[in-house]
């Protein structure tokens, strides 16, 4: 009844909703009894990386996904430490994770996407995807720098059949693309 035009911003409010929904349906309804796959993965394989003695950075862009992660970590009694745009003491919070205090550091991307140098990790966990992959990797940068003497492992959690997967493709897409350019 609108148009195109005058229905963006409710075109972008779905977008939004149908990525979060695939981080967990909490985000959406926050009385739903509904359960989270990623939020499964993340709390079978956490404790066994940890046991393998591994340090873990998880991005996410919502900071209502770290919150819900934070919450299933002190469920299942795993330290962490958190950073946000809305961290106050950031370098105590980095000086946790760097120093070996905590194994598992939560990080939104915006606050922790360029200007850290985390060598400790050897395993990052894309919670979500981003639209720009220059966003993801600047990310997956922090752990994997200069100084690194260990691999790193990089895992994108994605959900199957959803907004995300089309996100997915949409990054290899525009890689393949830059690929050809310069590869010629």
């Amino acid at each position: 009844a609108q148009g195109v035009q005058k229905s963006k911003l409710a075109f972008l409010d779905a977008l939004l909703k149908l990525r979060q929904i695939c981080c967990h349906p909490k985000l959406i309804d926050a009385q739903t009894e509904a359960k989270s796959a990623k939020l499964n993965w993340l709390s079978q394989h956490i404790p066994t990386m940890l046991e393998q003695g591994r340090k873990i950075i998880i991005f996410s862009q919502f900071t209502s996904v770290l919150d819900i992660i934070a919450e299933q970590l002190q469920s299942q009694a795993i330290p962490f430490s958190l950073l946000t745009g809305q961290t106050r003491h950031r370098d105590k919070v980095i000086g946790q994770f760097t120093e070996g205090v905590t194994s598992v550091f939560l990080i939104s991307l915006k606050a922790g996407g360029t200007g850290l140098n985390l060598t400790q990790a050897d395993t990052v966990i894309h919670f979500d995807p981003w639209w720009n992959p220059a966003v993801e990797k600047q990310a997956t940068d922090r752990a994997y720098r200069i100084g690194q003497i260990n691999p790193v492992f990089v895992y994108k959690l994605i959900m199957a059949n959803s907004i995300e997967q089309k996100v997915y493709k949409m990054q290899q897409e525009k890689q393949a693309l830059v690929d050809a350019l310069f590869t010629d």
